[in-house]
Parts: structure tokens; C-alpha cells; sequence
């Protein structure tokens, strides 16, 4: 044990016997896969070329049942090999039984291996068990989006439409091409909205059914939200979405769904990066400070609270624009902009495991619109902070909320 970090390896070195039985790989039909004859799952498998291009594979772990696993690799042609193990649980598990892991495959993997298997045996490839595709296998150096966004969980029926639209909007204005949601629930208005905008193409919808193999708690303190895991499997989904993306997107955003990583001196995301790269050439994780607009206070003039939007369910961020202040000595969580090649593990607020270092993002250059239940609930409208920074956008920001609401049946095309 090292800290909160668990290695477990086989008791001696395995020999890696090949096998030459033909036999269809099956490949695993759900994200979540159970580990035969243990209480752990694997969820993806990923070459990382940054660590000799070891097998990588994203698991859920419970912490107090460890045992010795295995890693057996097949390819095409059906060969198969084994190897032992190092099980590296993520030191961010807040106390909960279950939590995120990676299970590294060790020593050199065949280098045409097409599937991985996590088993507790270390004889020779089942073929009726459920194998995952090993991803990643090619290294990029140019991807197909710039900026994606991860959103770690949808639970609890989220039907949230009218901030949901707004955030999407405004993320494409800042130039995200790319959002990933992993959907555990999410309610009838929610899932027409999701669908406009998966056949959109800017959203990949990542089935994510937690709830039908472990209970999973609906905070991340055990004290308060008793469950197996913490907030529905967040932990393990951003850290699936940050190898899921290694490859494809040159800059991936951790964020929740009511949080806009918004800049304040540049007009989008890329002009942002681009001079926070050149100032940090090394550094490929940006922490940006998170800061709250109470849902519970309105803008007076009313010019935003929209007959058209009223039918609409949920929150509309462009009536809130009176942010709590900072406080003295408390701390502001951060959510990140990272360099996905430069991250091995990842918590909520700060990577757990990266290369080259961090650098929190001044206030005044970018910052999270985050408008939600209030924090500081005591404070009154005139000691908030008045920060209009969405109205920037109102115009264009205004025409294609709408006509996304057209598109996807809430509104008439008429108005």
C-alpha cells in the first residue's frame, strides 16, 4: 500500500501461455463489465504509449475485497497470452467501498493484441467470457476536435432542459466541437433534447447503468449519501473520458452539466488556450476557479425572462447575473482545461496523477459560470457581485437557443 494507491500482483511471475484455440472473441455489450468470481468491474482498456505502451484498463475496484487479478490479451487470429497485474486505486475515493482504478497489464503486450480480459485466473482465455477492445492503439499527433467536453453523470430522471440548451449554446459559441455525457437517467423533455443533439453530431451519449450493479450514492460524502461509490461513478467516467479522448481531442474540459468554463478576456476558448499555452509551453493542466450565481436572485429589468422559454423546464442562466463574492481564506474548487496526454489519473477538482505540472488560471482571464443553489444563501441581492458576462453573447446566444428548442420539439417554428 502506498497512501491510498493498492498494488496487488500475482504471487510469482506468469509464463504467458499462448493459446492456439480458435474461438470468436466476444466483445463486452455493456460499459460496465463485471469481473467473474470477484465484487470488481472493468469499464475500458486503453494502450498507454506514454508508459511503454502498457495496457491501461479504467475498473472499479472495492477496496475491501482485493485479490490477485490477471490480464489476458488476444488478437485476431485468436492467440491469447497472460500476464499478472498491478491494480493502482485512485487515492480520491472519499471513503466509499467501491472506487475508480486502473488496472495496468504488466510487461509488453503482444503487439497485434486486439482485446483484454481482467480475470481472477491466470489459465489460459474462456471464450465465453466478455473481452474489451483495446483502444488507443494508435499514437496522434493531429485530432479531430479541439475542445470536447466531459460531462461525468445524468441521474435522477435530470430534466433540466432550458440550462442544459443554454450551456450548449454557449459552448458552441466558445468553440467546443464535442460534448461526452455518460447518462445514467435522464427525464422524457431531457432525452428529446439529447437526441437533436446526438443527431446534431456535437454530443456522444455514453450509456452509463451504474445503478444496475452497485448502488450508487447521489453525493461524495459517505456520511451524508450512503452508497458503494461515490456520486454515481463520477471518478470513473472522467477519468474514461479524459483516455477515451486522448487521441481525438487536442484539449478535453472537466466539468459538470450547470458549469460553463467561461473566459473573460478572450472570446472563445481557443484564443484563451493559445495564450495560456504560450505563457505555460510545459503545463497541460489549466485549474480554473469555480464561482456561484445563485438561481434564487433575478435580474431586475426582466429582459431576459422569455415568454417563449416559460413552457420550458429548467433554469435559465441569462435571468442570473449576480455572483457570490470570493471569501476570505475559503477556498474556490477549481474544474480543469487539460492536455489529455498529459494526465494518468484524475479527482473532481485537480488531476491525482500528471506530467509537468499545473497552473491556476487568474480569476479576471476565465472563470465557471456556475449557476445553481445558492452557498453564501444569507447574502442579499446588493452584496453580490454584478457579472453579466453571458449578455455578451445575448444576441446570437438568444437565435440559437431557440432554434435548437424549434428543432427539437419545444417550440413552434413560428415564433
Amino acid at each position: 500500500m502506498n497512501g491510498d494507491t493498492y498494488y496487488i500482483q500475482a504471487p510469482t511471475a506468469i509464463k504467458a501461455p499462448l493459446s492456439n484455440n480458435k474461438f470468436k472473441i466476444l466483445e463486452a455489450s455493456y460499459p460496465i463489465t463485471p469481473i467473474r468470481d470477484s465484487e470488481h468491474f472493468m469499464v475500458s482498456a486503453f494502450i498507454d504509449h506514454r508508459l511503454d505502451g502498457v495496457i491501461r484498463v479504467i475498473s472499479i475496484i472495492n477496496r475491501n475485497h482485493l485479490q490477485p487479478l490477471y490480464c489476458v490479451y488476444c488478437n485476431a487470429e485468436q492467440v491469447c497470452k497472460t500476464v499478472h497485474t498491478e491494480v493502482q486505486i485512485h487515492s480520491d475515493h472519499f471513503g466509499f467501498p467501491y472506487g475508480a482504478s486502473d488496472v495496468i497489464c504488466k510487461g509488453k503486450p503482444m503487439t497485434d493484441a486486439t482485446h483484454v480480459l481482467i480475470t481472477v485466473k491466470k489459465d489460459s482465455a474462456d471464450l465465453k467470457i466478455e473481452y474489451l477492445p483495446i483502444k488507443n492503439k494508435a499514437l496522434q499527433e493531429t485530432f479531430k476536435f479541439n475542445f470536447t467536453v466531459c460531462i461525468s453523470n445524468l441521474f435522477g430522471d435530470y430534466n433540466n432542459v432550458l440550462q442544459f440548451a443554454q450551456t450548449m449554446e454557449m459552448y458552441k459559441l466558445l468553440g467546443v466541437q464535442h460534448v461526452v455525457i455518460y447518462n445514467t437517467s435522464s427525464g422524457p423533455d431531457m432525452e428529446k433534447l439529447l437526441k437533436h443533439y446526438e443527431t446534431e453530431g456535437i454530443l456522444e451519449i455514453v450509456p452509463w447503468p451504474i445503478d444496475q450493479f452497485l448502488n450508487p450514492s447521489s453525493g461524495w460524502n459517505i456520511k451524508l449519501h450512503k452508497g458503494d461509490i461515490q456520486y454515481y461513478g463520477q471518478l470513473v467516467t472522467l477519468n474514461e473520458c479524459i483516455y477515451r479522448h486522448m487521441y481525438q481531442s487536442k484539449y478535453v474540459l472537466l466539468n459538470d452539466i450547470d458549469e460553463i468554463i467561461m473566459p473573460y478576456k478572450h472570446a472563445t476558448l481557443q484564443s484563451l488556450m493559445e495564450d495560456l499555452q504560450s505563457a505555460h509551453p510545459s503545463i497541460g493542466v489549466f485549474l480554473i476557479e469555480n464561482h456561484i450565481f445563485p438561481k434564487t436572485q433575478f435580474e431586475e429589468s426582466g429582459k431576459f425572462k422569455r415568454a417563449e422559454w416559460n413552457n420550458i423546464p429548467g433554469v435559465n442562466i441569462m435571468e442570473h447575473i449576480y455572483r457570490e463574492p470570493s471569501r476570505k481564506n475559503i477556498y474556490n474548487p477549481t474544474k480543469m482545461i487539460v492536455n489529455p496526454r498529459k494526465v494518468q489519473q484524475t479527482s473532481v477538482h485537480s488531476p491525482l496523477k500528471h506530467f509537468r505540472g499545473s497552473v491556476l488560471v487568474p480569476f479576471n482571464v476565465c472563470r465557471i459560470v456556475h449557476v445553481r443553489v445558492p452557498l453564501q444563501g444569507s447574502l442579499t441581492k446588493e452584496q453580490l457581485v454584478v457579472d453579466k458576462r453571458v449578455w455578451d453573447f445575448e444576441q446570437e446566444l438568444i437565435h440559437n437557443i431557440d432554434h435548437t428548442l424549434k428543432l427539437s420539439g419545444f417550440l413552434k417554428a413560428s415564433v
